[in-house]
């Protein structure tokens, strides 16, 4: 792909048009390690190697991240009173990331975190059934009643039940835990389910998206980019 170097350097966050054009003439970039000063040079961003201030830019239109969300935050991209997901990116300086769906601001969890809102749109379509797993800690007995509650879809006040949902008992006594798998992303879609069975989820935590699983190296606040085995699955949504 062929582009202006100084549209390369803003998309990658180096700054505002301006402020790169005037880098690049200080000096500040090299292209094949030669000193380029016009802004205007043209780059092949497959071929050509770019720094700036000595660091090589590996250009990518797209970019992917998985983060461990915590608990205390919310899935939003800014908010005036709580603290974001994006707040803890912020060393990543491009912009137009967002997170891919919400978690509650209570969950925990595997989030998606990117620029490419067409692979949200896929994650997300209710066309696509993509699975969302959940490890989940009850206050209630989860009984197999339960789980074909869960079969069947459950009335949580919609205007429709939910679709089929699968349940797993992990553990089944006054306080239960279970593993839940939705294709849905309602509103507090887990908890209504479990309030409509008579339980009530205490702790919450998104395991997987389709086939990308929580990375469980990560603490929660941490993230990584995706690597090509989970990007490649992704881009066949």
């Amino acid at each position: 792909m062929n582009m202006r170097l100084d549209k390369l350097l803003c998309e990658m966050g180096f700054g505002s048009r301006s402020a790169v054009k005037s880098d690049i003439k200080k000096g500040c970039v090299t292209v094949n390690g030669l000193a380029v000063n016009r802004p205007e040079t043209k780059i092949n961003t497959e071929k050509d190697v770019v720094s700036y201030n000595g660091s090589e830019i590996k250009y990518s239109k797209y970019e992917y991240y998985m983060l461990y969300k915590p608990a205390g935050c919310v899935s939003a991209t800014h908010d005036d009173r709580e603290k974001t997901v994006m707040d803890y990116f912020l060393e990543i300086r491009r912009e137009g990331f967002f997170p891919v769906g919400r978690l509650d601001k209570d969950t925990e969890g595997l989030l998606l975190i990117t620029n490419d809102g067409g692979l949200a749109h896929s994650l997300l379509s209710p066309t696509k059934h993509v699975n969302k797993v959940y490890y989940a800690e009850i206050e209630g007995k989860v009984t197999v009643e339960t789980v074909k509650m869960f079969e069947q879809g459950i009335d949580i006040g919609d205007d429709k039940p939910t679709l089929p949902a699968g349940l797993e008992i992990i553990t089944s006594a006054c306080n239960s835990k279970v593993r839940v798998t939705i294709t849905e992303g309602r509103y507090h879609q887990i908890k209504r389910m479990f309030e409509a069975a008579g339980c009530r989820v205490t702790y919450l935590k998104r395991l997987s998206m389709g086939a990308v699983r929580l990375d469980e190296t990560l603490n929660p606040g941490e993230y990584r980019r995706l690597n090509e085995d989970e990007r490649s699955v992704l881009m066949q949504l």
